[in-house]
């Protein structure tokens, strides 16, 4: 058994509203990196053999203020997972790790992975189904991108896009909190597939952003905006057939009303609820009926099996940039 120092990023207590600085802290603890017991024993009470990883890179996502609180009427059972952070226990998110040992047949010290790690720089994984093997170590892509575009951020933004809403060449789309890290990667696949995109951010950098480097078609600034229907029929005056919901509340209510027949939406998160008392009601849902639309909510973690399919969309565009 080899101990050694890690490093941990602890949540103090659950959250309200607006996180601040003190609801984490860091500490740093002794852990071990090999297991004491032969290899075929489980040494948790998971049902799973254990690994134990080294993070290498550690993504940090909206989605994570969720899980700073309680939210009523989800649990393990409705999102494939532990849910909460635990007030004095490591936070964990999405990262790249070496495996240092393993109790697991699918994994072997040495393989690279990407998935659900605590933030820590050890971590004992008793989930393993939370982790992937990588296996393009050889594409001359950099390893950190496992953390971001060839990793959870850009899996959720194919599934939600691609696999969920159907694109067919000439449609509208629209994507709010467009210049985040999920968004942005929603619009350049849309361009992709010969689409026109609009998307909104909250502010001037991140606008000319989107449409200087990201190739959106026009982009506006939320915040300036007195009324978002207005906002969404002046971009979108024959109705938008494809949203990627980042923010919900206000702008999703809008988006309802400039939906077009047949329509399709994808619910990938609703930042603009996160810290709030009370989440905004929507009005508009009808519309749903009205135009029969498609709303499909959705979490990446029920679809890591079309990582691979995935890839082989995404790594020819990306290695033909570097």
């Amino acid at each position: 058994m080899t101990l050694v120092r890690n490093k941990q990023v602890i949540l103090r207590n659950y959250v309200t509203t607006f996180p601040k600085d003190s609801d984490l802290y860091v500490t740093s603890t002794t852990a071990s990196v090999k297991f004491k017991l032969p290899a075929h024993t489980i040494i948790t009470t998971s049902k799973e053999p254990a690994v134990i990883v080294k993070n290498l890179y550690l993504s940090c996502d909206p989605y994570q203020r969720l899980f700073m609180e309680e939210i009523p009427g989800v649990d393990e059972s409705t999102y494939s997972q532990r849910v909460y952070y635990t007030p004095g226990s490591p936070i964990y998110g999405y990262g790249v790790a070496e495996v240092l040992d393993s109790h697991h047949p699918d994994f072997k010290a040495g393989d690279l992975v990407w998935g659900t790690t605590n933030w820590e720089q050890y971590s004992l994984i008793t989930t393993p189904k939370s982790l992937n093997k990588i296996q393009h170590t050889d594409t001359d892509v950099p390893l950190s991108y496992y953390a971001g575009i060839l990793g959870a951020t850009g899996l959720t933004a194919y599934v939600g896009f691609y696999e969920f809403c159907s694109p067919k060449k000439g449609e509208n789309v629209f994507v709010s909190a467009a210049a985040g890290a999920v968004g942005q990667l929603v619009g350049q696949i849309a361009k992709l597939m010969g689409c026109y995109v609009v998307g909104s951010a909250g502010t001037k950098q991140k606008i000319d952003l989107l449409k200087s480097k990201f190739g959106f078609d026009d982009a506006f600034n939320y915040k300036e905006e007195s009324d978002l229907d207005v906002a969404l029929k002046r971009y979108f005056p024959e109705g938008i057939d494809i949203y990627f919901d980042n923010v919900g509340g206000k702008m999703l209510d809008a988006v309802f009303l400039n939906m077009s027949v047949h329509g399709r939406i994808a619910g990938c998160g609703m930042i603009s609820q996160y810290n709030l008392d009370q989440p905004e009601g929507v009005t508009n849902l009808m519309h749903l009926v009205y135009k029969r639309i498609r709303f499909h909510g959705f979490t990446v973690r029920d679809h890591y099996h079309l990582h691979p399919k995935f890839l082989d969309f995404i790594l020819p565009y990306i290695q033909s940039l570097i």
